[in-house]
């Protein structure tokens, strides 16, 4: 089935799972679209299966707690970081519940992570000023940037670049030769309000765009080679207050459409070329709660969004009479 305006306006909740007992702080998909993992704020980490619509079973971390879960390369592993304690990222074995590596190294919270699409290495940025890069076999990082603001960063989907974002502009690294210095710098050329805080960044699929999700309910396009503003999403009742946890955002896998999720319970949906809404989507259910995190699986037609539930989201068939 092919992901159009009609097709993405007709996505409707298939499945709910009220697993956790606070909020869903992060989601990921394996690359083969089968399973979902979640990280919450009860610190359970909750393995899904997609193609049954079923919960596999609950991975518990009271100890560390549980943010940023991100799949590595394998289904079988996960990295995420830690919430109490300490700083330090937990390489995670999904198959006996126990750690296999602690990437230690950060001095504050950790904000963004990021998995290379090209091999084990992934890529961290803290609160602590730097942004550090990881192998998965080495407990120490193979390197470190330092920053002069609370960074975001992402790889491109080739893994050959990375990018990262300050507080009003982008630098963009090769993967190979980032302690060279960025090969490319370029403001976020909007009017920013001053107390703007970016949450995450990431690149469109095709890698044509950079999508920068912020503390506010707006959204910035820009394009990822020239880094020309493309376009700014407003969401939400207040779009000009910053709020305490922003949603997140997604490209579906085409890159058409851009996905987030709101604090009224809605998942917003616009065309990522034209910057246009198309939709504005809400499980069938009065009790609606700010939608934390939006992610549409890789392979299959079905998406994720995640408050304190879990909603696994289809397209709806429509079966003609007769």
């Amino acid at each position: 089935m092919k992901l159009t305006d009609s097709t993405i306006t007709n996505f409707k909740v298939a499945k709910e799972f009220t697993e956790n007992k606070a909020r869903i702080n992060s989601i990921d998909f394996s690359q083969d679209g089968k399973n979902l993992i979640s990280a919450s704020d009860d610190d359970t980490i909750v393995l899904y299966d997609c193609e049954k619509g079923i919960k596999k079973r609950d991975i518990m971390s009271k100890k560390y707690g549980a943010d940023l879960i991100k799949y590595t390369h394998a289904a079988s592993t996960a990295i995420h970081t830690s919430t109490k304690g300490d700083h330090t990222i937990r390489y995670l074995s999904l198959h006996d519940n126990k750690y296999l590596r602690y990437f230690v190294g950060h001095e504050k919270q950790v904000v963004a992570m990021s998995m290379s699409p090209a091999d084990d290495h992934f890529l961290s940025g803290s609160l602590d000023m730097t942004l550090r890069l990881w192998d998965l076999k080495s407990e120490k990082a193979v390197g470190k940037l330092a920053v002069p603001s609370q960074p975001v960063a992402n790889y491109d989907p080739e893994g050959l670049i990375f990018a990262v974002g300050l507080t009003s502009h982008i630098r963009l690294y090769d993967s190979r030769l980032y302690d060279k210095g960025p090969f490319s710098t370029f403001k976020i050329g909007y009017n920013l309000p001053a107390d703007l805080a970016l949450k995450s960044l990431k690149f469109s699929p095709n890698g044509k765009q950079i999508l920068i999700t912020t503390n506010y309910e707006e959204l910035y396009i820009l394009d990822a080679f020239s880094g020309q503003p493309l376009h700014k999403l407003s969401f939400g009742s207040r779009p000009t207050s910053a709020v305490e946890f922003p949603s997140e955002s997604c490209y579906s896998p085409d890159s058409q459409y851009i996905l987030c999720g709101s604090r009224e319970g809605y998942v917003h949906i616009w065309s990522a070329s034209k910057g246009t809404k198309i939709a504005s989507l809400r499980p069938d259910r009065d009790s609606l709660e700010p939608v934390q995190c939006v992610m549409f699986n890789p392979k299959y037609m079905m998406l994720a969004s995640a408050c304190s539930r879990m909603s696994f989201w289809i397209p709806a068939v429509h079966n003609p009479p007769g």
